[in-house]
């Protein structure tokens, strides 16, 4: 697996437009102050954006792909923040710069698609959006899925239903916080369609039900964006070395440390944005040795080749993994 690049490095883009798309979700537009084109993105690219107050947060692009000269992200303001999207929405105002990297694209739609179910919840509909757009361009077959608790709590709503190009592709299911009354995952993925893909980004609770609900697809067919790392079931922390073929260096990571941290201890600058093993950035590969993944950003075949691992969160089964440093 090749690692994810970057196609903007770390810069300052303008804060030209906000706008309130519900009463907790915010959108953001975003552009060089010389006015000059952006870097193109592709579907289910997302933005890091480095905050004023030290935090990095991932959002999705929502428009259609290709050159422009704004990104436009969307925010949901939400309950538990732990500073992120509290500080993007009372902090950040038109005029205001902010630091950003990317667009990067851990969720790109496949290539090899005859048709396509896109499943969004919440603020997760932001990358669908762009993906529906991208599958419109193209004339792809494709049904589109958003599901949230009210038309209210939802954005997009009323260009969804009155403007946009695939409106008649549109099925939206609002639950009232009961699950049960939403959309029936088991019915609609009870079938599985040769060359069709799945797609969804949405709360933790959509995408498990979505995942169980998709279980006997094949596995290259079904994709997830995940921004917060759920629980993952791991053996208890224990001890072991890793050697830098490149630096020539052999590390001891002690059972409280991650593979991350002892790097950076010893002055190696590993890029890093979520360090939840959620966001791809600092994939690192290895050589020999046998990682524990715990990451959720490869796949299972990817996982089970054991030539890449995310050193903010993996650690290792053998006792000495050897990486490309």
């Amino acid at each position: 697996m090749s690692n994810p690049t970057n196609t903007l490095d770390r810069q300052e883009l303008l804060v030209r437009a906000i706008k309130d798309e519900t009463a907790q979700i915010r959108s953001f537009e975003l552009v060089l102050e010389s006015g000059e084109p952006l870097p193109p993105f592709e579907a289910g690219a997302h933005l890091a954006l480095h905050l004023g107050n030290g935090l990095t947060r991932q959002y999705s692009l929502f428009d259609a792909p290709g050159t422009g000269c704004s990104y436009r992200v969307a925010v949901l303001k939400d309950r538990g923040s732990r500073g992120g999207s509290r500080f993007v929405h009372d902090a950040l105002k038109v005029g205001d710069r902010i630091s950003v990297t990317g667009p990067s694209n851990n969720f790109p739609l496949a290539d090899d698609a005859t048709s396509s179910v896109l499943i969004g919840g919440g603020i997760g509909v932001t990358p669908i959006l762009s993906m529906a757009l991208e599958l419109h361009r193209q004339g792809a077959e494709f049904e589109m899925h958003y599901c949230a608790r009210s038309a209210t709590d939802a954005a997009f709503v009323d260009w969804l239903r009155s403007e946009a190009p695939f409106r008649d592709r549109v099925q939206l299911h609002f639950d009232g916080g009961d699950p049960a009354k939403g959309l029936n995952v088991h019915a609609l993925l009870a079938d599985v369609i040769e060359g069709r893909h799945l797609y969804c980004c949405g709360p933790g609770g959509l995408m498990d039900a979505v995942e169980a609900a998709s279980s006997h697809w094949p596995a290259k067919a079904v994709h997830f964006e995940r921004f917060k790392a759920s629980v993952v079931a791991t053996a208890e922390n224990q001890p072991f070395s890793v050697y830098l073929s490149r630096s020539d260096l052999e590390l001891e990571v002690p059972a409280d440390k991650s593979v991350l941290k002892v790097l950076r201890e010893n002055g190696f600058d590993i890029n890093t944005l979520c360090e939840e093993g959620v966001c791809g950035s600092c994939l690192t590969d290895v050589l020999e040795g046998e990682p524990e993944h715990r990451d959720q950003i490869l796949t299972a075949d990817e996982k089970s080749l054991n030539d890449v691992m995310a050193v903010c969160c993996s650690r290792a089964i053998s006792s000495r993994l050897v990486l490309d440093l």
